[in-house]
């Protein structure tokens, strides 16, 4: 029988090459293994609901905040000249983490981080992974949406008076929700300086260059990745977002035969935060299908 103390988070630090992970794991015993990647500016609270009834359901569910972001360390300033972050840190982060599993485990991926498990899972041989479930994101995207995020982490370098006002700028940059963070809420998205404001987890320097510079030449890379992933594959995707598109996804399946997409149509890109519930069950279903014979890869739409 399941109890409701599998969705308790258990939180450790994992060292990677040159710093430390914030790492939380939910049912260490459970069967498979999921392990979550958020996106960039995001941290691995962003998959709290999801990886809380995975875990419920069995699984075992591994969340991280990625260098620079949340609760792990940030980079030495001086590291280099671009900032010393860069696409490749992420992925061997990842691979790690990936490693020290008890068993591969399916990877849950949403943007930056569906990017860092793709290239993974097309390039490291055997894959580190049993599966990929991919949110929001494919090897191209629409430059505008990706402008738009962003846009909003660098409206705000002299950060928010107050949590209120972080508040009041979050609504405006999603108004797709219907309800505003609380400042319960907001706590672990933001850190207070010395002058009393309150400014947003991720390390500034990740917006100086490097990781934001390598995006767009990443793309080939990307593709030819793509092409070379051998296990299943999920893809997730917003019918409201403006960073992937019907021509990304289908472009997408022609490159991954095996892959199959399912559109959630109440989300944005902020997939899992728009519609989790649709989005925790379709990946219950397809975690647990994993093991049964092919599943079509059209699902079409579905209602949150």
């Amino acid at each position: 029988m399941v109890t409701d103390n599998l969705s308790s988070a258990i939180s450790e630090r994992f060292r990677v090459a040159d710093l430390d992970l914030a790492v939380q794991v939910r049912n260490p015993t459970g069967n498979p293994c999921l392990l979550f990647a958020h996106g960039f500016g995001q941290t691995g609270g962003a998959w709290n609901g999801a990886a809380s009834a995975l875990a419920s359901a069995g699984c075992r569910c591994v969340t991280f905040d990625a260098r620079g972001h949340g609760e792990s360390d940030r980079v030495a300033r001086g590291a280099d000249s671009a900032g010393g972050y860069h696409m490749d840190q992420f992925a061997d982060d990842m691979l790690r983490l990936a490693a020290a599993q008890p068993q591969p485990p399916i990877l849950v991926g949403a943007s930056m981080g569906g990017l860092l498990g793709m290239v993974i899972a097309g390039e490291v041989r055997p894959a580190p992974f049993r599966a990929l479930v991919l949110v929001d994101i494919t090897p191209r995207w629409e430059t505008a949406g990706v402008e738009r995020i962003l846009g909003f982490m660098q409206a705000h370098p002299d950060g928010f008076a107050d949590y209120a006002e972080a508040a009041e700028q979050i609504a405006a940059y999603q108004p797709q929700r219907r309800e505003r963070k609380s400042e319960q809420q907001l706590r672990p998205l933001l850190r207070k300086g010395s002058d009393g404001r309150l400014r947003w987890h991720w390390d500034p320097a990740l917006l100086a260059g490097g990781m934001v510079d390598e995006s767009e030449r990443y793309q080939p890379r990307l593709l030819a990745a793509a092409a070379k992933i051998g296990i299943p594959v999920l893809l997730l995707s917003g019918a409201r977002s403006d960073v992937v598109s019907r021509a990304t996804v289908d472009e997408f399946l022609r490159l991954v035969p095996q892959a199959r997409h399912i559109e959630l149509p109440q989300a944005t890109h902020m997939l899992a935060g728009d519609a989790n519930d649709a989005f925790t069950r379709e990946v219950i279903h397809y975690v647990q299908g994993l093991d049964s014979p092919a599943m079509p890869r059209h699902a079409g739409a579905v209602q949150p």
